[in-house]
């Protein structure tokens, strides 16, 4: 019988600030591993939104996207086909630019994330063994290339705030 293919949904943050970028540690079952603020959209959220709400649950900055860095794909395969062990994921990831906002002090960061850490980009290329996924560095590099495209390019239909509503 064939299933359905269904790529995860993220959204991510490029936060930069004074040359560094805003990145989270966070345990792994692969170990202690390096991301932009990233995550799955939750139901009822634009792209933008959620990006913007996984910044704040991950760095406890407030973040506000401005513009479409790029949508990018990436694929995780691990384990034997067949075994239960199996995972076989296709992200589909939306990145954003956009502007860093205040501080939460004493906001608990999502379960997993161990702190933030502002790095350099050269310091982020350095560390790619321990990057969570491998647009991390590709969505850095088109951010610093310049690549943004208008936040309108996304259109958000009722429906998806008020399921029925078609």
């Amino acid at each position: 019988m064939s299933r359905r293919w269904k790529p995860n949904v993220t959204a991510a943050a490029l936060i930069e600030r004074d040359g560094r970028f805003l990145l989270v540690e966070e345990h792994t079952d692969r170990g202690l591993k390096l991301n932009t603020p990233a995550g799955h959209l939750d139901p009822g959220e634009s792209p933008a939104e959620g990006c913007a709400r996984e910044a704040l649950e991950e760095t406890a900055h407030h973040f506000t996207p401005t513009a479409l860095v790029g949508v990018y794909m990436a694929r995780f395969e691990r384990g034997t086909p067949g075994d239960e062990g199996e995972t076989d994921i296709t992200y589909l990831r939306f990145a954003f630019a956009g502007e860093l906002g205040a501080f939460e002090p004493g906001r608990a960061l999502d379960e997993g994330i161990v702190r933030t850490v502002w790095m350099t980009p050269d310091e982020i290329r350095a560390s790619v063994e321990r990057h969570r996924s491998p647009l991390l560095l590709r969505c850095m590099e088109d951010h610093l290339a310049g690549q943004r495209h208008p936040l309108d390019l996304f259109h958000v239909d009722p429906s998806v705030r008020s399921p029925g509503r078609a």
